[in-house]
């Protein structure tokens, strides 16, 4: 189920599959199924963004925010999670918020289908749903309440920038040995969304910029001066525009989401907008006669971005049978 009605594209059910359980919508109009497979394998299908403004405001909800801590979903549901353990790492708000909404429901359910004897699952989503996916990964590796035997694996496809480097470390390290993979039409350009912006509080702790005045002070004072100009120059105007961005794809965004959540508490935002994927990556570059079978007409944006061109390029390089 990649369920984007905007879209109006519809997507083949798994093959060998029956679905056994679909989620009523919670978040920001999110929502996901859980299929079981033939041979025993579990597969959870998060979907992506539906044509509604609620659900696109998700994908602007866009600040950053740590990487553990609560969501406070209503007064009556607040949710403890964490998915990274570096206190630097930094993860989208607004797919938080999703994980926030869905990932209890999805561990109950993981729970009572292991009881039946499924011990493996798919993760699976695209676009938005691919954005989830590596959080709710990340949220299943250090929640409570799961069995330790059971088997994850994650495909994200078409998904954009789930967090920072930091995040991303953490969650190629949790999915080593190919259990976490990012699937990208090299003709796609949702993900190379979020907007993205490194400053000098974004590398790690031991780096040259961190006490760039200590560094310079054996130098000549003329040659001080010119060197501390030009990193002022250089260093300020992005800081200047990474709090922007927290500021109005966090705190103005935050506004929207309050007006239809209303007891939706604020996160605590960080000073940081570094986005950077995740995932092993699975290039779909575009072979020859891609172009001509999926030209682009001036208009339609998304042309690279559905399922059919995906499918397309995966059967075509992979020689795999994906209908």
């Amino acid at each position: 189920m990649v369920d984007t009605p905007w879209t109006k594209v519809k997507s083949n059910p798994p093959r060998d599959c029956e679905m056994v359980y679909r989620a009523a919508i919670s978040g920001l109009e999110n929502r996901w199924d859980l299929w079981k497979r033939k041979d025993g394998v579990g597969i959870i299908v998060i979907r992506g963004t539906v044509g509604t403004s609620t659900s696109w405001l998700e994908n602007f909800y866009a600040g950053m925010i740590p990487a553990k801590g609560t969501i406070k979903l209503n007064d009556s549901t607040i949710i403890p999670y964490k998915v990274a353990e570096d206190p630097k790492a930094y993860v989208h708000a607004g797919w938080m918020l999703a994980v926030a909404a869905m990932g209890p429901d999805m561990i109950r359910k993981i729970n009572e289908y292991y009881q039946q004897g499924i011990h493996e699952f798919i993760i699976f989503g695209h676009s938005q749903g691919g954005a989830i996916s590596f959080l709710m990964r990340s949220y299943f590796a250090y929640a409570d309440g799961l069995p330790k035997d059971v088997v994850f694996k994650t495909y994200a496809s078409a998904a954009p920038k789930p967090g920072n480097l930091n995040y991303a470390y953490d969650y190629d390290y949790i999915t080593r040995d190919g259990w976490g993979l990012r699937v990208v039409n090299a003709r796609d350009w949702v993900p190379e969304t979020p907007f993205s912006l490194q400053t000098t509080r974004d590398f790690t702790a031991v780096n040259p910029f961190s006490n760039i005045k200590a560094s310079m002070k054996d130098q000549k004072w003329a040659i001080r001066w010119v060197l501390n100009y030009m990193y002022g120059r250089l260093d300020r105007p992005a800081k200047r525009a990474s709090r922007r961005m927290q500021r109005i794809l966090g705190k103005f965004a935050y506004t929207r989401v309050k007006k239809i959540l209303p007891e939706y508490q604020r996160p605590d935002f960080v000073t940081s907008h570094n986005y950077t994927p995740a995932g092993t990556p699975v290039i779909l570059y575009p072979v020859q006669g891609y172009d001509e079978k999926f030209p682009f007409d001036g208009k339609n944006i998304f042309r690279h971005h559905m399922l059919d061109p995906y499918r397309w390029e995966l059967e075509q390089i992979y020689h795999v049978d994906t209908h």
